[in-house]
């Protein structure tokens, strides 16, 4: 006697409420699977590193223009200032909005920076295969969900490939990225992916600490809380033994 047996293709399972809330919400992370920051190269064909949409408008702007900008920022921040209940017009306001628009102006010149200005020159051939650190580099940037300033130090090393790059090359790296609105993790990694794309070595590892006023001045505010984040690329990846090197040289 044949045995007949249905074969039944398998029901796609329906969404239940039981999911965790994160899965029901449309956030970045159910919609990209990364930074779209960091999927790009590191470097335009123009020399600008990951710009904002503007950054070419505002390299290029006459001086007109960019007078026009920062009068544009100054009524801005005037109107922010009257919404908040304050009296523009008495003397300790009176040139604020003037001064704000320069101060954040300067805060954020990172986007107008063409690394190949900034390197210039300083790669230079060198038969060294040993590791190279530049530590306790001085980094103040502004965290793009509040606005409000986050510092700390930033170590930086790498073990060359027959070549090397000028020692203050590596602190003004990390100064063009933290002139920008940034996440303290985005910006560890574009300083590893420039330094890697640049040179070409045999591995990148770069470390910050860092306070942010966000979680000192306001939310949770706790004062003595750090946040330290890291990126390591190639051997400092893979080699355990040398990421320990790494870490037993920079504390």
């Amino acid at each position: 006697m044949d045995d007949h047996r249905t074969l039944t293709q398998p029901q796609p399972q329906k969404r239940t409420g039981h999911e965790p809330f994160y899965k029901r919400l449309d956030t970045p992370l159910n919609t990209r699977p990364a930074s779209p920051y960091t999927l790009n190269p590191p470097i335009d064909n123009d020399g600008l590193s990951w710009p904002s949409v503007g950054a070419r408008a505002r390299l290029e702007a006459t001086p007109e223009e960019a007078e026009a900008r920062e009068k544009r920022i100054a009524s801005a921040v005037k109107t922010i200032l009257t919404e908040l209940g304050e009296d523009v017009e008495r003397e300790g306001l009176l040139e604020t909005p003037e001064r704000y628009a320069r101060a954040m102006l300067f805060f954020t010149k990172g986007y107008e920076d063409n690394i190949k200005d900034v390197i210039k020159r300083a790669v230079f051939e060198e038969d060294h295969d040993e590791m190279v650190i530049v530590k306790d580099i001085d980094v103040y940037s502004l965290c793009e969900h509040h606005l409000v300033p986050f510092f700390g130090k930033v170590h930086i090393g790498y073990i060359p490939n027959k070549k090397v790059l000028g020692l203050s090359k590596l602190a003004r790296l990390a100064e063009m990225y933290s002139r920008r609105f940034q996440v303290q993790e985005r910006l560890t990694k574009q300083i590893a992916m420039a330094v890697y794309e640049i040179l070409k070595p045999r591995g990148v590892a770069v470390v910050m600490e860092a306070t942010h006023m966000c979680m000192v001045s306001r939310g949770v505010q706790k004062v003595g809380a750090t946040t330290t984040t890291s990126c390591m690329l190639g051997c400092f990846r893979s080699q355990q033994k040398t990421r320990d090197e790494f870490l037993t040289l920079i504390k």
